[in-house]
C-alpha cells in the first residue's frame, strides 16, 4: 500500500508519502515541508500523440481553505487562476520538463493541490518536490528526479529554504532545481543587487542541497515505484530519407545560415523555401511516407546544421562572436503627455515602456493566499509586459495576457523592483509593449524599464540592464566528451535551436534577477557559472550604453506629473468638507478629479493627477470650506441653541450663525424615552439649552446632549446640600469640569 520517506534538507526536513490517496492515478506523492502539505498526481496517456513537441499540463492550485479562508468573490469559490499560481506552475513545468525523453510526446498532465499551508513554509518548491516524486513513483517515461531548495541570504549568510519570516529580512530569493551529478536543471529568482561572486555561492550550494533530495527520492522509488513503460517511438526516419533531406537541403541551409545580410523575416522566408522545396522531392521519391514524418525529419537536420556551423566557425548566423552584442539604441522622452517614457532597441528587439503615477489607493492587490503566503497584500510598483503578435509579423488573438506574457512580466518586475524607492508615494505602473522581437524581449523590457523610470523621475538607487545568454552543447562522436559554446545576447534562432536560454539583469554593482530556461537533462554547474560571467560582461557593455542616453533620474517629476498634498481639516470643518454621508467629497473627487483618501491621524491626503488639478480641487475646497469657522466651545458646557428641522431621530440645531447644522439624537433629548421630538412639544425655531462633549474624533460631528441638563438638575433638586459634579458624558468621555457651566456662544 502506502510508503513513507523523510529526506533532510538543511536545517530542515521533507516527508513524502505515496499510495492513500488518488490511486487512480500513474502516480501521486504527498509531500509536506512544516505543516504546509501539497497533493501532486501525475497522468499521461499511453499513446503519443501527433504533435512534434512533449504535450505537458502543469497546473497548481492553491485553494483558500488550505489556509482557512473563504474567497472573498461574489460566488465564494476559486474562479480564475491566480498570477501566482501561473508562475507558480510555470517554475514546475520548466523544473520537470527537460527530463523527458525524446521520443515521448504522450499528453501528460500534472496536477499540484495545496492541501494546507501554515503561512511560514512555502509551497512552490515543496511542489517540485512532490511532482518530482509523484514523476518518479509512476510508470510515466521519465529520466528524473530532480530536487529543488530556495535560497535566502540574511547578513551575508546562506540559508537553505529559509521561513518566511527569514525571507522577509533576505538580500536573495532563488529557487534552484538540480539533477545527479551536480547539475542544473531550472534558476529562478531575485536579488537586491547582489555581487555576482555571492551569487555564484549561493547556486553551488543551492545545488549540494539538492542532491540529497535527488538521492531520497530515488531510494523512494525503488522501493515503491512503478515499472516504467516503454517509450513508444514514433514511425522511424529511415536512412534514405535522412540521405534525401541531406542531399536536398543541405548546401542551402548553410548558404542561408551564413548570409549576414538575412534578417529574422528574410531568413525564416528562405528556410521556409527549402522545406517546400524538400517536402515537394521527397513527396515524388517516397510516396508512402508520411510528410510529417519528412518534416520532422528536415526540422531536425536543420537544427543540426545550424548548430555544426556555431562550432565550425566560431561565428553566428548575423556574423557575430561569440561575446558579441547587437547594435543597441535607446531614446527617453517620447511623448509629452507621458509621466515617463523609453524606447530600447537591440537588434531587432524593440520594446516600448512607459511609466504612469497614481494615487496610493490604486495599489495591485494580491489574492488572499499569495498575500499569506508572500507576506504582501498590495503592490504599489508592478510591470505589465505585452505581446501583440505583429512583434512577429503574425496574427493572431492580441489582449489579455497569457501564461508567457504574465512570465516575463514578472521577470522585468523582479529585476526592477530592487532598485525602486520605498518610500516612494505614489503607485507605479510599469508598461512594457514588444512592438518587434527577434529573441530576449524580457531582458530588453528591463532595460527600457529602467530608462522610463530614471525618465519619470523615479529616484531609483541604479539604473539596469539585463541579457540573455545561451548555451549550445557539442558532444564529441570518438571520446564522448562534451563540449560547450556561450552565446551572448542570444537571437530568437538561436534560442529555439540551442539548449539554454539563461536571462540575467542586474546593475553595474551586481545581481537582481535570474531566471534559466534549460532544455538539456542538466547543465554544469561550471557551464552555469561561465554564463554568469558572460552575463557580467555583456551587461556592463549595456550599462554603458544606457548611460549615454541617461545616466540617473530627473532631480523632479515632469510638469505633467502628478502631485500628493496633506490636507489638515479641522474637526470643525469635517463635517462641511465631508457632507451628508460623504456627498461633498464624492463631488469634489469627481469633478476635480482628484483622489482623497483619510489617514490616521485624522489628515487627509489629496492626490491630484498633475498641478492644474490641484489648483483647481484646492480653490473648491476653499469655497466649500469658507463659511466653516472652527467656534472655541468649551468641553461640558452649556449653550443656547435653535431648532432649525425636525426629524423622526432628533432634531437639527445651530449654535451660532453659519454652523453647520448639529443632530441631537431622541435618545438625548430627554431622560425619558422619546419616539419623536414632537412629544417634547418641540418645534423649528425653539431654542434649547444642550450641553456640548466635544466631536466625534471619526467624523467631526458635534456630539450634543439635552436630557443631561435635566438629569443634573434633577439631582441638584434631591441633593440640596451638595452641589452636583456629574459631568459624565453619554458617551463615556472624560469631562476636567468640576461643576456645570452655563455660558453662550456668539458668533
Amino acid at each position: 500500500m502506502g510508503g513513507e520517506k523523510d529526506i533532510t534538507v538543511g536545517d530542515s526536513t521533507l516527508h513524502l508519502s505515496s499510495g492513500r490517496l488518488a490511486r487512480f492515478t500513474d502516480g501521486c506523492a504527498v509531500g509536506q515541508h512544516g505543516d504546509t502539505t501539497v497533493m501532486v498526481t501525475a497522468v499521461g496517456k499511453k499513446q503519443n500523440t501527433q504533435a512534434s513537441f512533449m504535450p505537458l499540463t502543469v497546473d497548481y492550485r492553491q485553494k483558500a481553505a488550505a489556509a482557512g479562508r473563504i474567497p472573498t468573490n461574489h460566488l465564494r469559490r476559486e474562479i480564475r487562476t491566480s498570477d501566482q499560481e501561473i508562475l507558480t506552475s510555470r517554475v514546475i513545468d520548466r523544473s520537470l520538463r527537460p527530463l523527458f525523453p525524446p521520443q515521448y510526446f504522450a499528453e501528460t498532465q500534472i496536477m499540484c493541490n495545496l492541501l494546507a499551508v501554515d503561512g511560514c513554509h512555502d509551497p512552490d518548491v515543496l511542489s517540485i518536490n512532490t511532482a518530482s516524486a509523484a514523476l518518479s513513483l509512476s510508470d510515466i517515461p521519465w529520466h528524473g528526479p530532480v530536487g529543488a531548495v530556495r535560497v535566502g541570504c540574511v547578513d551575508k549568510q546562506i540559508i537553505i529554504n529559509p521561513t518566511r519570516k527569514q525571507l522577509r529580512h533576505s538580500s536573495l530569493n532563488l529557487i534552484v532545481t538540480g539533477a545527479k551529478n551536480d547539475e542544473v536543471v531550472m534558476l529562478e529568482g531575485s536579488a537586491e543587487d547582489m555581487p555576482l561572486s555571492q551569487f555564484k555561492k549561493a547556486v553551488r550550494q543551492g545545488v549540494q542541497h539538492t542532491q540529497a533530495i535527488i538521492q531520497g527520492i530515488n531510494d523512494f522509488r525503488e522501493s515503491h515505484g512503478k515499472t516504467k513503460r516503454e517509450v513508444l517511438n514514433m514511425v522511424p526516419i529511415t536512412d534514405e530519407i535522412e540521405q534525401a533531406v541531406r542531399s536536398l537541403a543541405e548546401l542551402q541551409l548553410r548558404t542561408i545560415f551564413t548570409d549576414v545580410d538575412h534578417h529574422k523575416i528574410s531568413r525564416d522566408v528562405a528556410v521556409q523555401e527549402v522545406r517546400g522545396q524538400v517536402l515537394a522531392a521527397c513527396a515524388v521519391s517516397f510516396p508512402d511516407t508520411d510528410s510529417k514524418i519528412i518534416s520532422d525529419c528536415f526540422n531536425t537536420f536543420t537544427k543540426s546544421i545550424f548548430r555544426e556551423l556555431v562550432f565550425e566557425t566560431n561565428l553566428r548566423c548575423d556574423g557575430r562572436s561569440m561575446t558579441d552584442l547587437r547594435p543597441i539604441t535607446c531614446q527617453t522622452d517620447l511623448y509629452k503627455p507621458l509621466h515617463g517614457s523609453a524606447m530600447f532597441q537591440r537588434g531587432q528587439t524593440q520594446v516600448l515602456c512607459t511609466v504612469t503615477f497614481d494615487s496610493p489607493g490604486s495599489a495591485a492587490k494580491v489574492d488572499t493566499i499569495s498575500a499569506l503566503i508572500g507576506g504582501m497584500k498590495e503592490k504599489n510598483f508592478f510591470l505589465n509586459y505585452e505581446f501583440p503578435p505583429y512583434a512577429t509579423n503574425e496574427t493572431g488573438r492580441s489582449g489579455g495576457g497569457n501564461r508567457r506574457e504574465l512570465g516575463h512580466g514578472a521577470l522585468a518586475e523582479k529585476a526592477l523592483r530592487p532598485v525602486m524607492p520605498s518610500d516612494f508615494p505614489f503607485t507605479t505602473r510599469l508598461s512594457a509593449e514588444v512592438l518587434e522581437s527577434n529573441g530576449s524581449s524580457s531582458m530588453a523590457t528591463v532595460c527600457g524599464g529602467s530608462l522610463a523610470l530614471m525618465d519619470a523621475g523615479v529616484p531609483i538607487s541604479n539604473p539596469v540592464a539585463g541579457i540573455a545568454i545561451g548555451v549550445m552543447k557539442q558532444t564529441d562522436a570518438d571520446t564522448g566528451e562534451h563540449q560547450y559554446h556561450i552565446l551572448t545576447d542570444l537571437l530568437g534562432i538561436e534560442d529555439y535551436m540551442g539548449d539554454m536560454d539563461f536571462k540575467m539583469a542586474g546593475t553595474a554593482k551586481g545581481v537582481t534577477a535570474i531566471q534559466a530556461d534549460i532544455k538539456l537533462a542538466g547543465v554544469p554547474l561550471s557551464v552555469i557559472e561561465d554564463a554568469m560571467q558572460a552575463a557580467q560582461l555583456g551587461k556592463a557593455k549595456i550599462l554603458t550604453i544606457m548611460a549615454a542616453c541617461r545616466k540617473k533620474s530627473r532631480a523632479s517629476m515632469k510638469d505633467n506629473g502628478p502631485v500628493l498634498e496633506t490636507l489638515n481639516i479641522t474637526a470643525a470643518q469635517r463635517p462641511q468638507f465631508l457632507g451628508p454621508g460623504g456627498y461633498n467629497l464624492r463631488k469634489l473627487q469627481a469633478d476635480a478629479g482628484v483622489s482623497i483618501v483619510g489617514e490616521e491621524d485624522g489628515k487627509f491626503q489629496m492626490f491630484a493627477p498633475n498641478k492644474d488639478a490641484l489648483a483647481e480641487a484646492t480653490e473648491r475646497i476653499q469655497e466649500l470650506l469658507k463659511d466653516c469657522r472652527d467656534h472655541e466651545l468649551e468641553f461640558g458646557a452649556i449653550y443656547n441653541a435653535k431648532i432649525v428641522e425636525i426629524r423622526d431621530i432628533g432634531v437639527m440645531v445651530t449654535m451660532y450663525n453659519n454652523m453647520s447644522p448639529a443632530l441631537i439624537h431622541t435618545s438625548q433629548l430627554d431622560t425619558r424615552k422619546v419616539n419623536h421630538p414632537s412629544a417634547l412639544d418641540m418645534e423649528v425655531g425653539q431654542e434649547i439649552k444642550v450641553k456640548y462633549f466635544g466631536r466625534d474624533p471619526a467624523n467631526g460631528r458635534m456630539r450634543l446632549s439635552r436630557k443631561v441638563i435635566y438629569s443634573t438638575a434633577t439631582a441638584l433638586t434631591r441633593t440640596m446640600t451638595k452641589p452636583s459634579t456629574d459631568t459624565k458624558s453619554p458617551w463615556s468621555s472624560p469631562s476636567p469640569l468640576s461643576e456645570v457651566k452655563t455660558t453662550q456662544e456668539t458668533s
